[in-house]
């Protein structure tokens, strides 16, 4: 009897603490630290000294009354099409606006928001693509309204979370001419696995077994207080249900969300997806590692699927006939 108590007590304690820790996570997953703009006067004059332009505050307000924030830059050598580009995780447009430069040079014009509940949007918490990839639709409608013709291209770039809130729109904003992504996860229900093993250094079998009571306890709880489904967030099934390309790019060394996922992404979908593996590149560092091949892949990879909106246009063409 002694033992079958402790046993007990053990499983006991055990599932309070899973309990516990799953608040946690939950709490800090939905609730995430914003970092401020620092340094929005140096790149205004940057990009005013360098393409002639200026850099402009811009706005959309969605449909739960979230006002989302961002940049647009439309250089003097304007050549017709935009790149959106996502930042990661806790941080702002400020970390990918050294990217814009890559499109810049080019003549694209660039739109840099910054996600919900990040930087000077609005949300009071991040949903991880749930409600992002609607607020991407919106920003893709501001592009055409503001500043494109229906027959030119809206492209996407985006890194780590934006990578992965870029993927999922893709299933209700089929606009996109081409997309190129910077190691996203796959869905978040495995990369819940991974998450909760990471801590203790362990593999994924963690979190799919004696660490699962700790996930369903933040399912649950965020779930009750949010309506929100912490496993839903799936970049697949946005893949999956889209008909864009998608330039996959995944650092070989990435410690933070690993290859596999790239893989499963790239598998989903092998007649548009392409998949470049970075060779000695962690998360987010194919750019420093292999930089003169990250732009010339990236562009070559725009340029070439310049013709969808030419595409698309035709086919609205003919349907109002």
């Amino acid at each position: 009897m002694r033992l079958r108590q402790k046993l007990a007590l053990l499983l006991g304690a055990y599932l309070v603490l899973s309990v516990i820790a799953g608040i946690v996570i939950a709490e800090a997953s939905l609730h995430l630290h914003r970092l401020p703009l620092r340094h929005a006067q140096q790149f205004s004059a940057f990009v005013e000294k360098k393409y002639g332009a200026e850099l402009k505050n811009v706005s959309i307000r969605v449909d739960d009354g979230a006002v989302l924030k961002g940049w647009y830059v439309q250089p003097q050598k304007f050549n017709g099409n935009a790149v959106v580009l996502l930042h990661g995780i806790t941080d702002n447009r400020e970390g990918v606006a050294g990217y814009s430069t890559i499109f810049l040079d080019q003549g694209y014009a660039v739109l840099l928001p910054d996600a919900r509940a990040h930087g000077e949007s609005g949300g009071a918490i991040a949903t991880y693509g749930l409600k992002e990839a609607d607020d991407l639709h919106e920003w893709v409608s501001w592009l055409y309204a503001h500043s494109l013709r229906s027959s030119q291209c809206v492209y996407g770039f985006g890194e780590s979370y934006g990578a992965a809130l870029l993927l999922q729109s893709l299933a209700v904003e089929p606009r996109f001419c081409a997309v190129a992504v910077e190691d996203s996860f796959s869905t978040a229900r495995e990369m819940s696995y991974e998450r909760v093993s990471g801590p203790l250094h362990l593999g994924p079998w963690f979190g799919k077994t004696l660490g699962h009571p700790i996930i369903d306890a933040a399912v649950l709880y965020s779930r009750m207080r949010y309506g929100i489904d912490l496993l839903k967030p799936s970049p697949l099934y946005g893949l999956q249900h889209s008909n864009a390309p998608v330039l996959l790019i995944q650092g070989a060394q990435d410690q933070s969300i690993r290859p596999k996922h790239a893989e499963v992404l790239a598998n989903a979908a092998p007649d548009r997806v392409q998949l470049w593996m970075v060779a000695g590149a962690g998360h987010t560092m194919a750019w420093a590692a292999a930089h003169q091949e990250f732009e010339a892949r990236v562009i070559s990879w725009f340029a070439n699927h310049q013709h969808r909106a030419t595409m698309q246009n035709a086919l609205r063409s003919s349907a109002g006939h």
